[in-house]
């Protein structure tokens, strides 16, 4: 069997009295999109920041790859190539697009003038952030050099998503991509998602959007009172049942809930 990219057994966390993961398992297989649904304060999105180093589990174990890791931050998830596009897109509206793909790994120019004085290599990560953003077809902006606060909100989410797909080795976590966005920067964003998949990056999509991730998803992961419920493949089941499963008004498939 194929070794899951991302598997976490057991995981808990709890906040005072309030358990946020009660015992939860997951699973990303290679290649890829797992959604991850559930209704809200079900814990989806504590279980994915779990997985990501945002926050430390109180028990359990998360294996990349097959082997054992435990992060004690988003920083050191990133230095093995998870990446992760929030909900708020964790830009900064007053720099670049260039600079907002290299912010925290700044390229230095060679030799002197990068060792000693810390001089940024601009033309380089102008070309790198303008290849990265052709590639998946986003190079509808006029220039690279642009502030990010002059695009529309589509075009920043490419950007997120550009810069996610430019760094990630292992698999990008995305939280609710399409969630500020009007129908049709919504399946711009869809097409990015799907490109890149088919470049072999695995993505978990957490998304409340029903149509989004039926239309994209390869698993489904629904999330119940702060575990895993079950994981069902949208080919089998419809947006009615997954939502049943989800509320508790139907018993989840036995058979998935490997």
């Amino acid at each position: 069997m194929t070794t899951p990219v991302v598997q976490a057994r057991g995981i808990v966390k709890r906040y005072g009295h309030v358990t946020a993961i009660d015992h939860s398992d997951f699973e990303l297989r290679p290649g890829e999109i797992l959604a991850v649904i559930g209704d809200n304060g079900a814990g989806k999105s504590s279980i994915v920041k779990a997985i990501c180093g945002a926050t430390v589990p109180d028990e359990g174990e998360i294996l990349i790859e097959g082997k054992p890791v435990r992060f004690s931050s988003p920083i050191e998830a990133r230095d093995m190539g998870i990446e992760i596009v929030y909900q708020n897109l964790a830009l900064s509206p007053a720099l670049s697009i260039a600079d907002n793909m290299f912010t925290g790994r700044e390229l230095r120019k060679e030799g002197f003038m990068g060792k000693y004085l810390r001089l940024l290599d601009k033309p380089a990560m102008e070309k790198f952030a303008r290849d990265k953003l052709t590639e998946l077809g986003l190079m509808t902006v006029q220039s690279i050099k642009q502030p990010v606060e002059t695009l529309s909100g589509g075009q920043r989410q490419g950007v997120a998503v550009a810069r996610a797909a430019a760094f990630a080795t292992k698999f990008i976590i995305m939280d609710e991509p399409t969630a500020a966005l009007g129908v049709k920067e919504s399946r711009k964003v869809l097409e990015l998602i799907k490109d890149v998949r088919a470049r072999g990056i695995p993505i978990v999509l957490i998304s409340h959007n029903m149509p989004h991730v039926f239309e994209v998803a390869d698993r489904i992961h629904i999330h119940r009172l702060g575990k895993r419920l079950c994981t069902i493949d949208p080919k089998d089941y419809t947006m009615s049942d997954a939502v049943a499963f989800m509320t508790g008004a139907k018993e989840p498939p036995e058979q998935d809930a490997a």
